[in-house]
């Protein structure tokens, strides 16, 4: 209940920025989405192939949530050391537009390549997963954001800020996105894999 009030209390307070992303994440999910009915004949063939080669082949689920736990943690660490930087900024919001995109285009080949099965498999293995860690890269973003402006002012405008309670705030939602992603990649590992194998 504190890690809720302590996330939503700090999104209160600076809602433009948060609906400014949540803005920014949507409009690049759509053009993910469109992007697939851009490309060429050749490129979506492709696509298509590799996408049932994928789902067609049974993964290691122990090397699976290792590497997939490893990327979620480098996306988001990422993330989280930019924001202690002043100049990482834009960094930080081509990086969610970019996850924001690639949910939008993985959501949309999947349908093309599998047809109507293809939103259960979207569902299953895409939106679930893939959906609820765009919100926490969302979160971090936020707070990337915030915490970078506050060095901002306090180097340069000189105001006085309690970096104690913000350094302790900002570990809090690192650990709390990490914590998220193990559950994530555990979801996809052991969980959303085998639900496949029942319908591929």
């Amino acid at each position: 209940m504190r890690k809720k009030t302590f996330v939503t209390s700090n999104i209160k307070k600076q809602k433009r920025l948060y609906y400014i992303l949540i803005g920014l994440a949507l409009v690049a999910f759509i053009i993910g989405i469109l992007f697939l009915f851009i490309i060429s004949d050749d490129n979506k063939l492709l696509i298509n192939q590799k996408l049932k080669e994928y789902f067609s082949h049974k993964n290691d689920e122990v090397a699976f949530f290792f590497k997939s736990l490893f990327n979620n943690f480098i996306f988001i660490i990422v993330l989280w050391t930019l924001g202690i930087s002043i100049i990482g900024i834009p960094i930080i919001i081509v990086l969610l537009l970019f996850k924001s995109f690639i949910f939008g285009f993985s959501i949309s080949s999947i349908v093309s390549t599998f047809g109507i099965k293809g939103l259960l498999i979207s569902l299953i293995h895409t939106i679930i997963s893939n959906g609820i860690y765009l919100i926490i890269v969302l979160l971090v973003t936020f707070y990337s954001i915030s915490f970078s402006v506050k060095l901002f002012k306090s180097l340069f405008l000189r105001k006085n800020i309690d970096f104690k309670d913000s350094i302790n705030k900002y570990i809090k939602i690192l650990l709390i996105s990490l914590s998220t992603s193990v559950i994530i990649s555990i979801y996809e590992s052991f969980i959303s894999n085998n639900i496949l194998n029942l319908f591929i």
